[in-house]
């Protein structure tokens, strides 16, 4: 998977910073925010597969780290844990390898994972999922995908399955985003997470990791965690 670069138009780049401080309380929000997702973008290319190997391999000891995920943040804490509700997927097991299918290395266009869940606890309203990237060498994990309006209650979602709605995952997608780490960087575990919240989740299509963490504060029933892993050669 490549990303390309687009370069800030020479506007942006006369922007003066006491101009920007007028602008961005104004019409000019936008601009900014196109040159930070254009910087963003570039970073993300040179982490990825255009990294040299040895370049991975030096960076392997610098992983997001699962103690940032999701599931792991105090707000978003389980009232009550329950080992009966469970996330697992029919195309491998848990804590095993995930297939290549599902990701950038696919030899055709990689496809979300199939996926399955029990019954959560009693009260739940509805369903969230978020798949992280544990080990990105980045400050925060790399999110592949955010789904919610999930039903409360057991379920599946099939290979590739369209979902009711969808946030912007770390490429500004709203769609899965297929593994694909850096060679060389070593194993990367993908942590699927499965919130069961007391409430309808109230969230605009499109938004990111930080609103879907806000709306999931302090109405999470339980979590169902799923983790595979992938790597790259190198």
């Amino acid at each position: 998977m490549t990303l390309s670069f687009h370069a800030p138009s020479e506007h942006i780049l006369r922007t003066t910073p006491k101009e920007a401080g007028h602008r961005t309380m104004h019409a000019n929000e936008g601009t900014w925010a196109q040159l930070a997702r254009s910087f963003d973008n570039c970073t993300r290319v040179l982490m990825l597969e255009n990294v040299p190997a040895f370049l991975g391999r030096s960076l392997k000891n610098v992983r997001a780290g699962h103690a940032k995920l999701m599931a792991a943040k105090p707000s978003t804490a389980p009232r009550a844990p329950s080992d009966r509700f469970t996330l697992t997927s029919p195309a491998f097991e848990p804590g095993g390898t995930l297939p290549a299918r599902f990701t950038a290395d696919a030899k055709e266009e990689a496809v979300s994972p199939p996926l399955a869940w029990t019954d959560p606890p009693a009260g739940t309203k509805s369903l969230v999922l978020v798949v992280e990237d544990a080990d990105a060498p980045s400050p925060e994990p790399l999110v592949h995908w955010l789904v919610w309006d999930l039903l409360g209650q057991g379920g599946s979602l099939a290979e590739s399955a369209s979902v009711p709605s969808t946030g912007r995952n770390s490429y500004q997608q709203q769609a899965w985003l297929p593994p694909d780490p850096p060679n060389g960087h070593g194993a990367h575990d993908y942590v699927f997470q499965l919130f069961a919240l007391d409430v309808p989740i109230d969230l605009k299509s499109g938004s990111g990791r930080t609103a879907v963490e806000d709306a999931l504060t302090g109405h999470v029933l339980a979590v169902a965690v799923l983790q595979a892993s992938y790597e790259r050669p190198g």
